[in-house]
């Protein structure tokens, strides 16, 4: 089992200074490879020192200002994904080409909540796409994206899969000590993956907890349409994924329906106010002794937030946001944060 201490951070942000000093195996029932466990050193969150109303921030908000330069710094950052997933041998064009080429059209239509109002803040352009997230681009290059995310926070991994493992494999075990050690719930029946994405963090939550039910919940349709797409392509579950075109903000979801509530890699797309509203629901939605789970970035280099910025318009703010003290704000207890690999950190609370 991978060391697991606890840590409460009253400071804002994150200094990392994680080191990866082991990897183990964990056997378990799962449709997935099983994932190796890693170990990391925690450090004291802190502010980066590129956020904010920094002189270096000013610096890169000035240069992202200009139209030019910015579609420069946009190209970058999409050509940073793609060649790490080449020089990886993840076949993104490939991919790309395949769910692009697909009946996944069809999903779309049974799958679109067409009287959905979409927030301001995401009809921004998100990820070098001029429609961000709503568009079938996006969606279709969703996975060999956070693929290659997966290798370059475990770049010393034999494998793509096996980098995304230890990182996956980390996260829900972070999730499940936290969830032994702080609920007095004994099993998680009923699970919502908030900003579920093309389904890849849901897929890995039910198959690490076969018995439960589990929702994926996103603002794309194309996202989803690309989930349930794929889904279907799979050995079927025993409990088969639900797929919710929603605002998570505001999910019209039941109260009190769930024992697990994720966000993996949302937040960092979100204004503050987003990040306050979707930990407000989380709470609203989950059982006494529920749990919530947020995975994101921890820190990044200058250069690479440099160019992520030109692609994610709310990473500043995202960065300034106390997570832990949003959480507590929301009557969430037992609120910790883990290292769960070398660039993205897991906030945990619970539900009195």
């Amino acid at each position: 089992m991978a060391l697991y201490t606890p840590i409460h951070h009253s400071s804002s942000k994150l200094s990392l200074q994680s080191k990866l000093f082991s990897t183990k195996t964990r056997h378990g029932p799962t449709r997935t490879q099983t994932p190796h466990v890693s170990t990391f050193e925690e450090g004291q969150l802190e502010q980066p020192k590129w956020a904010g109303e920094t002189p270096l921030s000013r610096f890169v908000a000035a240069l992202i200002s200009i139209k030019p330069l910015y579609k420069i710094l946009k190209f970058g950052a999409r050509q940073v994904l793609i060649s790490t997933a080449e020089k990886n041998k993840i076949p993104w064009r490939e991919m790309t080409k395949k769910i692009l080429e697909s009946e996944v059209y069809k999903e779309f239509e049974t799958i679109q909540d067409t009287c959905l109002v979409y927030p301001d803040y995401y009809l921004n352009p998100f990820h070098a796409y001029d429609d961000g997230n709503l568009s079938w681009l996006a969606a279709a290059e969703a996975e060999a994206a956070t693929m290659s995310i997966g290798k370059r926070a475990i770049p010393n991994a034999s494998s793509v899969d096996e980098a995304n493992q230890v990182v996956r494999g980390n996260w829900l075990q972070a999730i499940e000590q936290h969830y032994q050690l702080c609920s007095v719930n004994s099993t998680i029946n009923d699970i919502l993956d908030i900003g579920c994405s093309v389904g890849v963090s849901t897929r890995f939550l039910a198959d690490r907890f076969p018995s439960a039910k589990v929702t994926g919940l996103d603002l794309s349709p194309y996202f989803l349409a690309v989930a349930q797409f794929k889904e279907k392509e799979m050995v079927p579950r025993k409990n088969p994924i639900s797929w919710v075109h929603a605002n998570g903000e505001a999910t019209d979801l039941p109260s009190n329906s769930f024992d697990l509530v994720s966000l993996a890699y949302v937040i960092h797309e979100c204004p503050t106010r987003a990040i306050v509203g979707l930990v407000k629901e989380a709470f609203r939605l989950l059982r006494p002794g529920g749990m919530l789970a947020i995975t994101d970035n921890s820190e990044l280099s200058p250069v690479l937030f440099t160019l992520m910025k030109s692609t994610e318009p709310f990473l500043d703010e995202y960065y300034l946001t106390d997570v832990e003290e949003t959480m507590t704000e929301a009557s969430f207890v037992n609120v910790y944060s883990t290292l769960t690999d070398p660039r993205h950190r897991t906030v945990m609370g619970t539900v009195p």
